[in-house]
């Protein structure tokens, strides 16, 4: 029974790591048989056997420290801090009468139920975490599957169609890597690795690069990226340039992702008396529904799964956006209002 039980327990980097392995195999395939017309399959395996057993080892133990390091670590320290054994010895080590201990253990009681409470959410944000992520990962591994297969099932001979289907191949490549370079920033910002550059800079400047370098998306979707009014003098600020152009960026794909064509989407910049600027990106879209607003920076929350996975994307850019803002020690609210659009705010420092 021990086991299977260790199996199930490393289910998910298992199955991770079988899957990697055998996309790298197979794309190694092609790539031989591209360039060695003699290509013998079993020859290929029997040669190449320990390099794959060594990729699907090395695999298993990356996904296995990831998801150990950044997942399951969480839910051991609660699990740790709510022990009988630190729980006893503590009331133990406190010479108070009944009435008092009665107390404590009330307290304490109030207290580990509340934790439990906690863990119990985690928990359950751990499998929607993992559920979420196996899905955003699924989808373009068996679309890279399924074109490969294609493939060597013939099509390969077939010069315009191996250019066309490699390069479908590849654009799921991509948007896999997408999905684990946002991850690590996300996960950089939590663990303090990542910090933030400031240093003084036009956020004006920044807004009108933003609105440059969407300009195509903008006429597609016909939405208009706009200033509320014209600003004729710099509005300098201390921040993490970079890092706010990836901010007002994600919030302005956004906008053109989910807005409503003939719309448009607004940039206000006003000066407050504490020594902050008030950044606003509102647009005039269908708007989102309360209840999803306490949610909507999660990682990969989707407001409507299938309309979102059909305007692509990762479903972690509000969520780099709040990690951004947060290293600034800034905070970002949202507003909307169903049939009106959504208003996105934050502050940073004014210089």
């Amino acid at each position: 029974m021990s086991f299977f039980r260790k199996l199930t327990k490393y289910k998910y980097p298992l199955r991770l790591s079988i899957v990697f392995t055998i996309l790298a195999t197979i794309l190694y395939i092609i790539f031989e048989i591209q360039f060695n017309n003699s290509f013998d399959f079993l020859h290929f395996i029997g040669k190449q056997k320990f390099t794959i057993i060594i990729f699907f080892i090395l695999s298993f133990i990356l996904f296995n420290v990831l998801i150990n390091r950044y997942i399951n670590n969480v839910i051991n320290r609660v699990l740790e801090e709510i022990s009988p054994e630190s729980y006893f010895s503590e009331i133990q080590s406190d010479k108070v009468g009944l009435d008092q201990l009665a107390q404590k253990l009330l307290k304490k009681t109030q207290s580990r139920t509340t934790e439990i409470n906690v863990l119990k959410d985690k928990d359950t944000y751990r499998k929607e975490f993992l559920g979420n992520i196996s899905h955003e990962l699924k989808t373009p591994l068996f679309t890279i599957q399924g074109y490969i297969l294609t493939l060597m099932d013939g099509a390969l001979k077939d010069k315009n169609v191996r250019h066309k289907y490699l390069k479908r191949a590849a654009k799921g490549v991509d948007r896999i890597i997408n999905i684990v370079l946002d991850l690590d920033l996300i996960t950089q910002f939590e663990a303090g690795i990542k910090i933030v550059d400031k240093k003084k800079f036009d956020i004006v400047e920044v807004v009108q690069n933003v609105f440059d370098l969407l300009e195509i998306e903008s006429q597609n979707s016909r939405i208009s990226l706009v200033f509320d009014k014209e600003y004729s003098s710099p509005v300098y600020v201390n921040a993490d340039e970079e890092r706010i152009l990836q901010v007002l960026t994600n919030l302005l794909v956004n906008s053109l992702k989910y807005g409503l064509e003939g719309g448009r989407t607004e940039i206000f910049i006003q000066e407050l008396e504490n020594q902050k600027i008030l950044i606003r990106v509102m647009d005039t879209g269908e708007g989102i529904e309360k209840h999803h607003l306490p949610r909507l920076f999660e990682r990969f929350y989707r407001v409507d799964p299938t309309r979102s996975r059909k305007k692509g994307g990762s479903g972690l850019g509000l969520s780099i956006v709040k990690h951004i803002i947060e290293a600034h020690n800034e905070n970002i609210y949202v507003e909307s209002e169903i049939g009106r659009g959504t208003t996105f705010s934050f502050t940073l420092d004014r210089l």
